[in-house]
């Protein structure tokens, strides 16, 4: 049976006409005329049966369903794209592992180990893409994921990396010439938050058997990296990971006020479809990544 697929022609001219809602602007960047974008979104919409976009007096614009398409479409154009540029660089042989990465922890941890585990299986790339939240695997080309929370994704395995200890940071201008800050001083500074740590401060606080009224208001960040550059430019106290800033500590543009440190009740997992479990390339960057992760532990004491 012929598969109801559209030509690669007419898919590449409504992404990028929908990309700009202009078809001239698709036409530009796609080396046509304007005429030959037409009738590619118009033979398009004869073979879906309904209308991708609204024609008016000034130019065109997405309809609902146009939109929810439109999505669909570059998010598949752009794994076909991959695809591709992994076959030409392997000239089809090795096999490449496509990560979702919290972005601090794989440039402050993982990349500087993962040479390591490239040097041993030389037939594999490692492909990293950002996402701090959550997702469905079944909605994206993603075959792992490093992840900070709790390990309940369904229909995945959860294999545990380290928990992670938090202490507050901020700029050495803050201490003003002192050497250490009590709680109480720090409760009074504006706390920093991060937006997918949202009770950290309050975690913090209580393991202190402290109730600070406020431990959740302040400037939210999603990136421990945007939480040090903003502790770094005095806009406040931030609770960081130190292995996350170890460059910043060491040189001393973020200082550590107080010794105290909160081990979180959650902590880093690498998350697999349990239907990709038994992938050979998976498995090896699984049986590394959690050797690795035991040593760093070990030598971090973390048990």
């Amino acid at each position: 049976m012929r598969r109801k697929i559209p030509s690669t022609a007419a898919l590449l001219a409504f992404e990028r006409a929908a990309r700009h809602e202009s078809f001239t602007r698709a036409a530009e960047e796609l080396a046509l005329t304007q005429s030959a974008i037409c009738r590619q979104i118009a033979a398009l919409e004869d073979f879906l049966g309904l209308r991708l976009f609204r024609r008016t007096k000034r130019g065109v614009t997405l309809t609902e369903a146009g939109l929810s398409y439109s999505r669909q479409i570059s998010a598949r154009l752009d794994a076909m794209e991959r695809d591709t540029l992994s076959v030409m660089a392997h000239h089809g042989r090795g096999a490449t592992i496509e990560l979702a990465v919290m972005p601090t922890f794989a440039t402050r941890w993982l990349l500087p180990r993962l040479g390591e585990f490239l040097a041993r299986h030389p037939d594999v790339t490692v492909n990293m893409n950002n996402r701090t939240r959550p997702f469905l695997f079944a909605d994206t080309e993603f075959d792992a994921a490093l992840y900070f929370g709790d390990a309940g994704w369904p229909g995945t395995e959860a294999h545990f990396l380290m928990r992670e200890s938090a202490t507050p940071v901020c700029s050495p201008r803050r201490l003003q010439g002192r050497a250490s800050l009590t709680p109480e001083e720090i409760a009074a500074l504006p706390l920093l938050q991060q937006s997918t740590r949202p009770y950290a401060w309050r975690e913090w606080f209580g393991s202190l058997g402290m109730q600070v009224a406020h431990d959740m208001t302040g400037t939210r960040y999603e990136l421990f990296s945007m939480l040090a550059q903003a502790a770094m430019q005095d806009m406040g106290i931030a609770l960081i990971p130190p292995f996350l800033i170890r460059e910043e500590l060491d040189s001393g543009r973020l200082v550590m006020p107080c010794e105290h440190v909160y081990l979180s009740t959650k902590a880093y997992y690498l998350i697999i479809p349990e239907r990709k479990a038994e992938t050979a390339s998976l498995a090896a960057f699984r049986d590394w990544l959690v050797e690795e992760a035991a040593i760093y532990r070990s030598a971090a004491g973390l048990g």
